[in-house]
């Protein structure tokens, strides 16, 4: 179920931080894709696997991971390091039916050669396709106060 999150401080997500959020999860998804690979093989008797089950079950692998973060805390953990969030107008996580929309919107935006991503720096409200889409925002969090407090 969605939760309000806290909009203290705020701002919106410039392309540069995306893209290297986008970045760290391809790292950490490349590991996955490899894990559930290497299922597929054991259970295949250790040969190469193919096929629409295999395809779909990686295809499947990417959108649980995303969306999986997106209904949780709003942070994949590329976006973690990078302070981001994406949460809907009104500032709660997303549900999944929100999640579905913005992980097709976002590959139909990276499959006309990052179109949606660039009509970001076009636009005032700096938001992608999938971001209008899915009605939700990709915001930049504020530093967290690390500095010990004197006694």
């Amino acid at each position: 179920m969605p939760h309000q999150l806290d909009q203290t401080g705020t701002q919106q997500a410039s392309l540069a931080k995306r893209f290297a959020a986008l970045i760290y999860d391809l790292l950490v998804l490349i590991g996955l894709l490899f894990c559930v690979s290497a299922l597929w093989i054991v259970f295949n008797n250790g040969e190469a696997v193919s096929g629409p089950f295999y395809n779909t079950s990686l295809f499947l692998t990417i959108f649980l991971f995303n969306a999986y973060f997106w209904t949780r805390s709003g942070q994949t953990i590329g976006m973690m390091a990078w302070r981001l969030r994406v949460q809907t107008v009104d500032g709660y996580t997303l549900n999944w039916t929100q999640s579905l929309i913005r992980f097709f919107s976002s590959l139909f935006s990276i499959a006309c050669f990052g179109a949606g991503y660039w009509t970001m720096l076009l636009n005032d409200e700096r938001l992608t396709w999938h971001d209008r889409f899915s009605d939700t925002r990709v915001v930049v969090l504020p530093k967290r106060d690390t500095k010990k407090q004197p006694k």
